[in-house]
């Protein structure tokens, strides 16, 4: 499991930006959703290492699992500022820490894992990272997932991709994974309206082009949402009651 409690870093880079919250980015109850956090939690992290030339085209980063810990959930905030830092290092990897805090007291802690490729887009070692290396304190990181395939013979329900689903890189972009864990949790549980954690890990891309269905599991300790591609599972979120 990520880590979320560690605090802002004493020393190194961290990079701020601020958001309103709009109404495409809400709920029917006024609930900032999971998706909109992932978009800017995702905007931050670009710019950031545009900013710094760790970004396109001689970078690319791809996440590799994610986790968010909705200490206070935004449901009258229409303002939030997210700090975000460099949390470990691995050879072809960086962790990436954001903390999000809105104007009326909602309140996110995220951690997460991302892979470094090339401009070949194929997996590439991280060379000189001193801009963003104090920042970690020397912690590192692993890119071992964590969350479990589903149950086998659970019920499978398509997900039809559309053409504004895919980005620049010819994939499912992150964010629109968190939409389908959205419309699966709509007024059941865990109750996103209290404090969870949801946590996300990205197995392998989604094209455009791919048959996608979506099966889900409850237990005493949340549910899981995975999404298939045949027989493969491609990516797999889990949401808690905090």
């Amino acid at each position: 499991m990520l880590d979320t409690r560690l605090p802002l870093p004493s020393a190194g880079r961290t990079f701020a930006a601020r958001r309103r919250v709009r109404l495409s980015d809400t709920d029917r109850h006024g609930r900032l959703r999971l998706d909109a956090v992932a978009r800017f939690l995702q905007d931050t992290a670009i710019d950031d290492v545009q900013e710094t030339g760790w970004g396109i085209p001689e970078h690319l980063w791809f996440v590799r699992r994610i986790q968010l810990d909705v200490i206070a959930p935004f449901l009258d905030d229409r303002e939030i500022e997210l700090v975000t830092w460099c949390s470990g290092l691995a050879a072809i990897a960086a962790g990436r820490r954001w903390s999000v805090r809105g104007d009326r007291g909602g309140r996110i802690e995220v951690d997460s894992v991302w892979i470094h490729l090339g401009p070949d887009q194929r997996p590439s070692r991280i060379e000189d990272f001193s801009v963003y290396a104090e920042a970690t304190g020397g912690r590192s990181v692993s890119t071992r997932l964590g969350l479990p395939d589903p149950p086998s013979g659970l019920e499978r329900s398509p997900w039809p991709l559309r053409a504004t689903d895919v980005d620049v890189h010819g994939h499912v972009n992150n964010a629109v994974y968190w939409q389908a864990v959205e419309h699966r949790l709509a007024g059941g549980a865990p109750d996103l309206r209290l404090p969870h954690r949801a946590l996300l890990d990205y197995r392998e891309p989604v094209d455009l082009a791919d048959d996608v269905d979506v099966v889900d599991a409850r237990d005493e300790g949340g549910r899981d949402v995975a999404f298939l591609v045949g027989d493969r599972v491609r990516a797999v979120a889990r949401i808690e009651q905090l």
